[in-house]
């Protein structure tokens, strides 16, 4: 086979290449290559050569490839004035991956089961004054939104109750200081990155001043803040305070910067389809009753919520393109991308390939019924990346916008204030969001009689016929898995995690009377790194 360099976008600029047609719109530039190229082809931004692939087997490609092949880090200099120096993407790939592992207990299984009831409670309290009927900004709730329940589950009572005026302030300009312009030029001396610089100072002066305060206090938190506090690397030493601000930073970008917009894209969305709406609700209604407490199982069974935020992020993921660069030649079918290239990958086109999703551009939950799995093909939906770098939040992002809306649905009616066309996806930011203002009309609804819950337990629980399996055999893709734990709380007798979030499988041809722990292990794991082979 002929080895091929991937073919090249025409209408490069002179020193800016293709950066101001990206630039205006990143998306449709995208799309544009893909219809013109096909799943691999080179465009310049300044005088950097980008390759963008797209497609199921190019993003296995992207994402499966060794760190020592694609870099991440070197690909997201722009965090570094965030988290800062020495911090994730700027530490070296062994101390990278000792930071990452020391947040990693925080979203593993059984924290994430005290978080629906916080996270509804915060939901709650927001709401307490809205009144009977009302306008809101819905992303700037969004926005305020999540940073309560992020900074309540993840750092702890201080950023919550102490700090959560001056965090949110601090929070916004870090997050604005994540501009197109900051991949190549993180530094200039724009008023944006200023303010950004100025941020980094204050949040890691905050932070010195709370890990003081706790370490006169007789009694430890439990929070990831402590946490990181507590942690060691491998060599006995404990983090700095610098560098428990960039993970603390890094943990929030994680649980909050793209659940703003995805949360109010669902709302949206379900807006302006009242049939989906409505269904939805009476999910929700038969799960919890009325007044019914939100829990983490229930959460786990709204599996019509589920899908409709499967597919609010398959229209409108957040980051529309995820970044590499080329630090040892790559190759993809007879095409080699050079190192010293940047190859990157956009969710946003991906889901729009008619081959995988027919009708792509029409928003349909039933996508993901057992029936049709239209995301069954690995490395087609890739909402939250995939392989060993998928996001580590995913499955706290799903339980926060799914307890969101257990009590927002349940409670309120809600109706665009403008027309649907209105609202669009605002590409100017690096985290694409709906455009400002994106306001929505509230009306609280009457109390509907409590369902008991004995009632739907059929409805909830979905057994998988045993009577014509024989055995079943265990796999486990080990590049996929991050140590959630999720398998081991469904199944101990199967799987086992230990503190350093490395799984051993402890029966791979289990007794059949193990296949629903198993099945259940299968379902909820955040990654999908466990298949179930049935025969």
């Amino acid at each position: 086979m002929t080895e091929k360099v991937p073919p090249k976008m025409p209408g490069a600029l002179p020193l800016l290449g293709h950066m101001l047609q990206f630039g205006k719109n990143p998306f449709q530039y995208m799309m544009k290559l893909r219809e013109k190229l096909g799943e691999i082809g080179e465009f310049r931004m300044f005088h950097q050569e980008m390759v963008l692939m797209t497609g199921p087997e190019a993003n296995e490609a992207f994402f499966r490839a060794p760190d020592e092949q694609l870099d991440q880090s070197a690909a997201y200099k722009i965090m570094t004035p965030i988290f800062g120096k020495g911090v994730v993407f700027d530490a070296p790939q062994h101390k990278k991956d000792q930071q990452l592992k020391m947040l990693m207990p925080v979203l593993r299984d059984k924290p994430m089961r005290t978080y629906a009831q916080v996270i509804a409670g915060e939901v709650e309290e927001m709401t307490k004054d809205w009144g009977e009927v009302g306008e809101i900004d819905l992303l700037e709730f969004m926005k305020q939104l999540t940073i309560y329940t992020s900074s309540h589950c993840l750092l702890g009572h201080e950023f919550r109750y102490e700090l959560n005026e001056e965090f949110s302030r601090i929070y916004h300009d870090l997050e604005k200081g994540i501009n197109p312009l900051a991949f190549v030029f993180p530094y200039l001396p724009l008023p944006v990155f200023r303010r950004r610089d100025r941020a980094r100072v204050r949040i890691e002066e905050l932070v010195t001043e709370i890990i003081a305060k706790r370490a006169n206090k007789s009694e430890k938190s439990e929070d990831a803040f402590q946490m990181l506090i507590d942690a060691r690397y491998d060599d006995g030493s404990s983090l700095s305070a610098h560098e428990i601000t960039g993970m603390l930073v890094g943990a929030i970008f994680a649980g909050h910067h793209t659940t703003a917009g995805t949360a109010s894209w669902v709302l949206i969305e379900l807006s302006k389809r009242p049939d989906i709406l409505k269904s939805v609700i009476e999910e929700l209604e038969d799960l919890f009753g009325a007044d019914g407490e939100v829990t983490f199982q229930d959460l786990r069974q709204a599996n019509k919520l589920e899908n409709v935020i499967k597919e609010t992020l398959r229209l409108h993921p957040p980051l529309i393109f995820l970044i590499r660069k080329v630090m040892k030649d790559l190759k993809f079918k007879d095409y080699t991308i050079k190192a010293g290239k940047y190859v990157c990958t956009s969710p946003r086109v991906s889901h729009r390939i008619p081959e995988i999703f027919p009708n792509p551009e029409v928003f349909d939950p039933d996508r993901y019924n057992p029936d049709r799995q239209e995301d069954k093909i690995p490395f087609s939906w890739i909402a939250f990346g995939g392989g060993r770098h998928k996001c580590s939040g995913n499955a706290f992002a799903m339980l926060q916008i799914k307890a969101i809306f257990s009590f927002l649905l349940r409670n309120y009616t809600f109706e665009l204030v403008s027309q649907p066309e209105v609202y669009q996806d605002d590409f100017e930011q690096m985290v694409v969001q709906p455009k400002e203002p994106c306001l929505v009309r509230y009306r609280k609804r009457e109390a509907t009689a409590e369902k008991v819950a004995s009632q739907q337990s059929e409805a909830k629980t979905q057994p998988v016929s045993e009577q014509t399996i024989k055995s079943f055999q265990v796999r486990v893709d080990y590049d996929l898995c991050q140590g959630h734990a999720t398998c081991m709380t469904e199944a101990p007798e199967i799987f086992q995690v230990d503190d350093k979030g490395i799984l051993t499988v402890l029966q791979e041809n289990p007794p059949q009377e193990l296949l629903q722990k198993a099945k259940m292990a299968e379902k909820y794991c955040p990654t999908k790194a466990i298949k179930i082979e049935t025969k």
